[in-house]
């Protein structure tokens, strides 16, 4: 029979394994382009992120109200929109730009045009989170550090703690021209131009309303007034407002080493994850699809399975834990803050997967989900 000549010596067996493969990638295909949104995909994930903040074991690391922004490139065929030449990278593609929470699990993902600060999409990624615990800190490089960028964290009370580098060149303002400093004042060069924020303050604060109701996007925003136009008094007012703000942070970071400390870890923690994301994106490493509806699912597939892993790998070190401590051994938050969930030992990238949906929950998820049904009981109830 000629279905057996699909493949050098390919028996029965082998042939309808391979034509069984062929068939239920058809299907999945079918599926993913008439069935599944990246909105849904983005609710599966964020049902899972809730369900981790849950856990005791990542309370221990961090409550969420603290990410990691940083991007990673990503390959791509040429011949599409989206892809670039990122002149932080140099090669063709485009950048995931990634928030990771301070308990490891990733909170937003999405793929950005090369070739622009990704620090421009801080506010819109906190603001698309929509988590029940709401991050207000971002620690990232320096891509995070324009004006622009810090004037909008102060209106959003977001606190933005980029990594610094290149303290030489550094221009911090004075609050008034006749301020001096006896050990630093050779740091301050320019002046703050308060005559400017009270003159176009309630413009400012229009365009802020505007962002917050989602008229606009703020990245959009961002990007727009980071060009300093002279012409543009609201470019000037962000200039002048991001200067002050920038200014007080780079003070507090050169006085406070814990802080130098939390922004590096937090940045390391976020490269650990693309690291360990990219691990369970096998199959090649070029995204050949072309289609920009198509393009976003791949970060958000990615970041699915990735939060589906991380989850399980939690709920395997609470049972040992919960062992160990049975047993009599002393572990400590200490001793549990220096654990990590991307562990890759153990996790079978290929092969065979059955779901089995008669299988028990493990104790800790019981507990969570009843819990969770208990509160919507008395939510209904009142």
């Amino acid at each position: 029979m000629t279905i057996f000549a699909i493949g050098s010596n390919m028996g029965p067996v082998q042939a309808a394994r391979h034509w069984q493969g062929l068939v239920t990638a058809q299907m999945l295909s079918f599926a993913n382009r008439k069935h599944i949104r990246v909105e849904k995909l983005e609710a599966a994930r964020r049902e899972l992120v809730e369900l981790y903040l849950q856990i005791d074991v990542t309370k221990v690391w961090g409550n969420g109200s603290m990410v990691g922004a940083d991007g990673t490139p990503f390959d791509f065929y040429e011949n599409n929109l989206l892809a670039g030449h990122p002149f932080r990278y140099r090669k063709m593609g485009a950048v995931a730009y990634r928030h990771v929470a301070d308990n490891y699990i990733a909170v937003f993902g999405q793929f950005v045009p090369p070739g622009v600060w990704e620090g421009i999409y801080v506010i819109e990624a906190l603001q698309q989170a929509r988590l029940s615990i709401p991050a207000d800190t971002v620690c990232s490089d320096t891509q995070g550090q324009s004006a622009a960028g810090f004037a909008f964290a102060r209106m959003f009370g977001v606190r933005l703690l980029p990594r610094i580098r290149n303290g030489k060149d550094w221009k911090l303002y004075r609050p008034r021209a006749r301020a001096r400093y006896k050990q630093i004042d050779s740091l301050f060069r320019e002046t703050a131009d308060w005559q400017l924020l009270r003159k176009h303050w309630k413009d400012w604060m229009q365009l802020i309303l505007s962002v917050q109701a989602g008229r606009i996007s703020s990245s959009t925003l961002i990007r727009q007034l980071s060009h300093h136009s002279a012409a543009n008094p609201l470019a000037q007012f962000a200039e002048a407002l991001g200067h002050i703000e920038r200014t007080m942070f780079r003070l507090e970071w050169i006085s406070n080493q814990l802080m130098r400390q939390t922004v590096t870890a937090m940045t390391n923690q976020v490269e650990s994850y693309h690291g360990f994301s990219k691990w369970l994106s096998f199959g090649g490493e070029v995204i050949a699809e072309n289609d920009p509806d198509e393009q976003p699912k791949h970060i958000r597939y990615n970041d699915l399975l990735a939060s589906a892993v991380i989850l399980q790998n939690v709920i395997d070190l609470t049972q040992i834990i919960g062992d160990l401590r049975k047993e009599g051994r002393s572990i400590s938050d200490e001793d549990i803050s220096f654990l990590s969930p991307y562990r890759t030992l153990g996790v079978k990238r290929f092969g065979e997967y059955v779901l089995d949906l008669d299988r028990d929950l493990e104790p800790c998820m019981q507990a969570i989900l009843a819990r969770k049904g208990a509160a919507e009981g008395r939510a209904k109830g009142a």
